[in-house]
Order: structure tokens, then sequence, then C-alpha cells
């Protein structure tokens, strides 16, 4: 099993820091192996008004990671009166997964947001490895969000072109991943906090990035 960790098995995820924010992209369907189990599963999470995770791999194992972080979030908050920060969040993912390390938690996350530092985002694998990244995807269909996200990708690039990217880079692992699929969620975290993409919104970003030619 380890050979290959099952995060890479099924999802696809995508991370794009930009100067004003951070965006979360996730799809919404759930695999078995082969099979669909649901069309409409959330891997996209928010944790605090400033701070979210994505997911990727078994869904009980990072729904522990989740909660475990929410928790934590939560008592920093009504003890210090301010947020969790960004990077104590991501270290605090790090530390469950390596604690788990001889029986991992077989999942893999991103944890960003936006704090008195600024926006970011950082990956954490199986093990507890903790990286600090510009853009990041996780999942089956990474190794096409890549393709898009390498050529298109902008340190100065703006929030509205850094969504449009995130949309095209996860509807194009949707189009090409047989386990990536059925719809997307889409959030931004910039100095306003969280706020998530209605259906109307992406449908009209969709038609936007992909005008039939």
């Amino acid at each position: 099993m380890i050979g290959k960790p099952l995060p890479y098995r099924g999802t696809t995820t995508i991370g794009l820091v930009c100067p004003e924010g951070v965006v979360l992209a996730t799809d919404t369907r759930v695999t078995s192996g082969t099979y669909i189990a649901h069309k409409k599963g959330k891997k996209l999470h928010k944790i605090d008004h400033h701070l979210a995770m994505t997911i990727a791999g078994v869904v009980a194992d990072a729904q522990n990671v989740i909660e475990t972080i929410r928790y934590h979030a939560n008592i920093y908050r009504i003890e210090r009166q301010k947020p969790f920060p960004i990077a104590s969040a991501a270290r605090l993912a790090s530390n469950l997964f390596f604690a788990y390390r001889l029986y991992p938690l077989v999942a893999e996350v991103l944890v960003a947001g936006y704090d008195s530092q600024g926006p970011s985002l950082y990956v954490i694998d199986l093990f507890g490895s903790l990286t600090r990244e510009k853009y990041a995807s996780t999942g089956s269909g990474s190794p096409i969000a890549y393709g898009i996200l390498e050529s298109e990708y902008r340190e100065d690039i703006k929030l509205n072109e850094c969504i449009k990217l995130a949309v095209k880079a996860i509807t194009s692992a949707m189009k090409r991943d047989t386990a990536t699929g059925d719809s997307f969620d889409l959030a931004v975290i910039d100095i306003n906090g969280f706020r998530e993409l209605s259906q109307e919104e992406k449908e009209r970003l969709i038609s936007s990035i992909w005008v039939r030619t």
C-alpha cells in the first residue's frame, strides 16, 4: 500500500497564491477503485474565516486531520483573541501526520489562508513532509493540473486571473483523469476572509475560459 499511496488514485486539488490572496479548488468525485462512490463529495473545507484545507486520499483519515486543526484553531482564537497563524496550522497538520507515520493517515492536504503575514499555501503528505509553495496540486489529476499551472502561473498574477487559472487547471484534470470529475468547488481567501464561489459564478467562469470556436 505504501509503495503507491492512495492520495494519487483519485481526486484533484489545487492551490494558488497571488499577492491579493489564495485560491483553492477541488473536484467533487469520490471514488473507491474504479467505482464512483459519490458525485458531490466535499474536499474543500473551511477551518476558520481566514483558513481552509483541501483533502486527497482516504476520507476518514483526512477528516480526522481537518477536525483536529479546526479544534485547535477555535481554541487559539478563544484564548488569544486572534486568528490561528497559517504556518502553525500547517505545522500542526505535519506533526499529526508524522505522529501516525508507522500506521499512516493515507491522505495529502493543502493548508492555505491569509493572516498577518499575508497569503500562504502549504503541502503536507502522509508522512508529514511540509513544504511552502506558490502553487500546488495533489491527487491523481495533479500531473494534468501542473501542466496548466507551470505554463501560466506568475508570481504577480492578479486575483481574478488566479481564479480563472485554478478553474482551467481543475477542469482540465476533470476532462483527462477518470478519477476526477462531476463538478468542482472553488474558494478565495483574502484580507476579507473565506469566500466560496456560487454555482452561477463557476458556470460563468467555465463559459469565459472554454469558449467554443
